[in-house]
């Protein structure tokens, strides 16, 4: 299984419009880092977590032909403004099943209801097949089963998932222990971490490297990273042995 992070940054990306911090005006690639979200992949299935604002530049980009699904986190822009773009993988393969919490669905359904729209439907707009997504019940994408992961961003649920021995946790701030036990045993996490100081919705960098030391996967990436972080290369220094920092374009097998 093949895991490329399409992006990585926070919901302004990085460089952020219109900022005169030295990180936006860095020339290396890795301090460049597009909305978060994940390509994942082997010969039988392509799936992706999360449809942000960048979507179109990152399937362009990653070289992806193929999208059997979207997992959504949770409705924040960052992380599905992108749906209108599926177009082209539905002219090629039909309806494009999403997978998501029933409140993310009904957002959707709102903000592009025109892709909802079952009679008078503009020819082209693309259509999805909708997969409600529950709490504690597993599900199978292609020949994988995929674990949902309840955490807290803020007062906000938000999915987290869990395929084999990988797992994804984005916008997290808190997670109840019974959640934690579906941790267990991970080759490889990842998991959000926004800045050295705290934030009041997403881990901060302590914050995170605790819960991985909670956690105890064999190696961690983090992701969803601001520019507040400081330098790619400066803050990958700091941290400790197997915890990485993910960069835009970075691929992993697991």
């Amino acid at each position: 299984m093949k895991v490329y992070f399409l992006g990585t940054g926070t919901s302004q990306g990085i460089p952020v419009i219109g900022s005169n911090h030295s990180v936006c005006k860095s020339k290396d690639a890795k301090d460049k880092r597009l909305r978060v979200s994940v390509w994942i992949y082997d010969e039988n299935y392509s799936f992706v977590i999360d449809c942000g604002p960048d979507f179109r530049q990152q399937m362009l980009t990653s070289g992806c032909t193929k999208l059997d699904a979207i997992l959504f986190t949770h409705e924040h822009a960052d992380h599905t403004a992108g749906l209108d773009d599926i177009r082209p993988f539905f002219f090629k393969q039909g309806d494009i099943p999403i997978y998501a919490h029933k409140r993310v669905i009904d957002n959707l359904k709102k903000r592009f209801d025109y892709i909802f729209e079952i009679e008078n439907k503009y020819p082209g707009a693309p259509s999805v097949a909708i997969n409600e997504v529950i709490s504690n019940q597993n599900f199978v994408l292609g020949n994988k089963t995929i674990i949902p992961v309840e955490v807290m961003h803020g007062n906000l649920q938000v999915f987290g998932y869990r395929i084999d021995n990988f797992a994804y946790l984005t916008d997290v701030k808190t997670i109840e222990a019974g959640e934690l036990e579906k941790l267990k045993n991970l080759d490889v996490l990842v998991v959000n971490a926004l800045r050295e100081e705290p934030h009041s919705t997403h881990f901060n960098l302590e914050e995170a490297l605790n819960f991985i030391a909670l956690v105890k996967p064999k190696k961690s990436y983090l992701t969803h990273i601001s520019h507040l972080m400081g330098f790619h290369e400066e803050a990958q220094q700091k941290l400790p042995k197997n915890v990485y920092l993910a960069y835009d374009n970075l691929e992993i097998s697991i």
